[in-house]
């Protein structure tokens, strides 16, 4: 690796151990994947820790990590690179998914199924047996290094006709289903991640839950691990429980005002 590399990739690393809290074997089946190379994929609802486990993993395998937040605009160049004019002419600018797989860095391509389908069909020789990726602008053809990896995650919750992954490209991966912690975890999590009180982190589980159980019945999504976190820093702050909850946990997720009410009931039971 050339000092260029380097400095390259140094840009990547993952300075400070993220706080992850294991719920399953999802850690060790990780690292068997990543000493295989083998393409990842994480699903699971929104905030429930698919990111910071992502992070995590490459804090703890000590490799760059790479991220591309998706989305509908997102084309096949955002990912693999363009030329560019400049003050001397043109020169190519390597995209994200080039940069990990020419250098050796974990490619995380976070709500891909937000892209365009005709977008990530580019990463499908990544992801086979070639473990090549075709720069067709360039007239280049990049073999990945060795230390390449792809990760994507999605949220199944979101999946419609028009917003899901081909099988083809499904069928290039291995998976980890993620949910929200149980009550104890979650509630640990809180504490860890905040400094609230043992009890005040139960109470916020507490309240999420009853949230959680009107998925499908007026809410989209539940409140998440992140909406809890964020109450808890407020509440950490010297905000008043009732009002942290409403504004983390009820603002976010509904504008339906019987929705909100039926939170706000819980809230103001669970901190009486």
């Amino acid at each position: 690796m050339t000092a260029t590399d380097s400095s390259i990739l140094n840009q990547y690393l993952v300075g400070k151990e993220p706080f992850y809290q294991p719920q399953h074997d999802e850690v060790a089946l990780f690292e068997a994947a990543y000493r295989k190379r083998l393409p990842v994929m994480v699903k699971g609802p929104t905030g429930c820790g698919k990111s910071r486990f992502v992070e995590f993993m490459a804090w703890r395998l000590g490799k760059p990590l790479v991220t591309v937040a998706c989305n509908e605009d997102m084309t096949a160049a955002d990912l693999v690179g363009r030329w560019l004019l400049d003050k001397d002419g043109t020169r190519w600018q390597d995209g994200p998914l080039t940069v990990a797989a020419r250098y050796g860095a974990i490619c995380y391509l976070d709500e891909i199924v937000e892209a365009r389908q005709d977008t990530t069909v580019v990463i499908h020789p990544l992801t086979d047996h070639r473990r090549t990726l075709p720069l067709d602008k360039k007239g280049e053809l990049i073999r990945a290094h060795p230390d390449f990896q792809l990760v994507i995650s999605y949220n199944p919750g979101y999946q419609s006709l028009m917003k899901d992954l081909k099988q083809s490209t499904k069928q290039r991966f291995t998976g980890f289903e993620f949910d929200y912690p149980d009550a104890e975890l979650e509630a640990g999590i809180l504490v860890q991640e905040t400094g609230v009180a043992p009890s005040i982190a139960a109470q916020l589980v507490t309240v999420a839950a009853t949230a959680r159980r009107l998925k499908g019945h007026g809410l989209d999504e539940g409140i998440s691990t992140r909406l809890l976190v964020y109450a808890a820093m407020l509440m950490d702050d010297g905000v008043a429980p009732r009002a942290a909850c409403r504004m983390a946990l009820v603002q976010p997720i509904t504008d339906d005002a019987d929705i909100r009410a039926t939170l706000e009931h819980a809230i103001d039971m669970t901190f009486a």
